[in-house]
């Protein structure tokens, strides 16, 4: 292990796929000691994952990281949004965690919107407009397909909150992750009583949410995990929020995320309110918003679209004028939960390099689409893009996102941000800083700038001509025969 200038902290990222873990030098920003462990998840009609594997990762994880673990004084959390985990009365899971890509409460979101007023008052009360991605319609799913499971239940937790509390023995949330639930009034900054009584869940069931910066507890359980006696715990956030924090964005940076899900997003000092619903009006996990527009089907989508065509992901070739819409799990953006993947303009001398090229197409296509009604009406719309997430080192992805934006691009060379972001803020624990403060003195954001190159008019209208002409199949419910 490298010397290190100042304290440790510990900052944690579990994601939909895995749990990672590092130890960072609350000084510098440098990385003295990390950990992976994987995660399982349902296939077929849902997605679930059992959140005892979580912690289980997190066990691994921070024993991979050895006696630098042992050495923190601070560590917090960052999770996948939106999962609901259901607890019993002595902090069990009652079933496998709803996570954020099971779309099952298609329906429920639809009711509940009409039930309460419509998506303009969703967006006044909540900020956003619910989706089945948003915990209060996996509840409402929950109570009509499962009455057993939530008379069973005891506490209500997001991902994050999970582990946390694993750490503390404390029930905390964040408003960050809160705000991604639909029970979280943006307007009060409090749990809405009116929209918790119409889905039936007690708000005696949830986390207190801490204020940013503030202590959640202190690691009580030493006897699993290797950290020292009076580690401080972080409120920890969602992993949107946490790569924010760890890349220190300042309002009007727009960031595109290339992960298992695609995400736009940027620090506003507005609050968000969208009747649309293409824009989630989150909190951030300082005091700000950060206004996030999310695509189910990125990365995961195009390399699914390469191992068919048999094909390394790189392999792309221009040209052909074939479309492809890689909704292969449904659609959040555009909000189509019951769409699959659509191929169109398909001739005898396509190539499979053309097909793969059109997937990258068809996904950034989704997330350049929200691109401006998340930016605040005054930002740089000139500035560079900050790409980051599994495929922002893929050049393919690189050049369709320059390509189809019009804009420059920058790839920071700092890997892990949710983790480095869950990192900054166990360091503001410790030195009284912003965290997203502490992520700039870190540096970061840091990383080369590809130039911007004329925006492609040609592709863009084509893959709209062909979402708009194919609506009626791409919103079309399956047959339940």
């Amino acid at each position: 292990m490298s010397a290190a200038e100042g304290p440790l902290v510990v900052g944690v990222d579990t994601s939909t796929q895995s749990t990672k873990a590092l130890v960072v030098d609350a000084s510098t920003g440098q990385v003295v000691a990390s950990g992976q462990a994987p995660h399982t998840v349902s296939t077929g009609a849902g997605r679930e994952s059992d959140p005892r594997q979580w912690w289980d990762a997190l066990r691994e994880a921070l024993h991979q990281c050895g006696e630098a673990a042992h050495e923190a004084a601070a560590v917090s959390i960052g999770g996948q949004q939106h999962g609901l985990v259901t607890l019993d009365a002595h902090g069990d899971p009652v079933r496998p965690a709803l996570l954020w890509n099971d779309v099952r409460s298609a329906p429920q979101a639809r009711r509940l919107v009409e039930e309460l007023g419509g998506p303009k008052a969703w967006a006044e009360r909540t900020g956003s407009v619910p989706g089945p991605s948003f915990t209060v319609t996996k509840w409402a799913w929950l109570a009509e397909h499962e009455p057993d499971a939530v008379r069973a239940t005891a506490a209500v937790r997001l991902p994050h909150d999970y582990l946390t509390e694993r750490l503390t023995g404390e029930g905390t949330t964040d408003r960050g992750d809160a705000s991604g639930t639909g029970w979280w009034a943006s307007g009060t900054e409090r749990y809405d009583e009116e929209v918790l009584a119409h889905v039936g869940l007690d708000p005696a069931l949830l986390p207190r949410i801490a204020r940013p910066g503030e202590v959640a507890g202190t690691v009580h359980a030493r006897d699993e995990l290797p950290f020292s006696k009076g580690t401080l715990v972080a409120a920890g956030t969602g992993d949107n929020a946490a790569a924010a924090l760890g890349l220190g964005l300042r309002p009007g940076t727009a960031v595109l995320s290339l992960g298992t899900s695609g995400t736009v997003y940027a620090v506003s000092t507005r609050r968000p309110a969208d009747p649309t619903g293409t824009v989630a009006g989150f909190a951030d996990a300082r005091g700000d918003w950060l206004p996030l527009a999310c695509t189910l089907n990125c990365t995961l989508a195009v390399d699914r679209v390469a191992a068919l065509l048999g094909l390394d992901r790189e392999a792309v070739e221009q040209g052909a004028g074939v479309t492809l819409l890689p909704y292969l799990d449904g659609e959040r953006t555009p909000n189509l939960p019951h769409a699959s993947g659509l191929l169109h303009g398909l001739r005898h001398d396509t190539t499979g390099g053309q097909l793969l090229q059109a997937a990258y197409d068809g996904a950034v296509h989704s997330l350049l689409g929200a691109l401006d009604l998340v930016l605040d009406p005054d930002a740089d719309r000139s500035a560079p893009l900050l790409l980051i997430g599994g495929g922002a080192r893929g050049t393919a992805w690189q050049q369709t996102v320059r390509r189809l934006s019009g804009r420059p691009v920058q790839v920071p060379e700092a890997k892990e941000l949710v983790a480095l972001g869950a990192a900054a803020q166990a360091a503001g624990l410790l030195t009284g800083e912003d965290p997203a403060a502490v992520a700039r003195r870190w540096g970061t954001a840091h990383g080369p700038v590809l130039d911007a190159v004329d925006r492609d008019e040609e592709t863009l209208a084509r893959i709209a001509g062909v979402v708009s002409d194919a609506a009626p199949l791409l919103e079309r419910e399956p047959n339940k025969d």
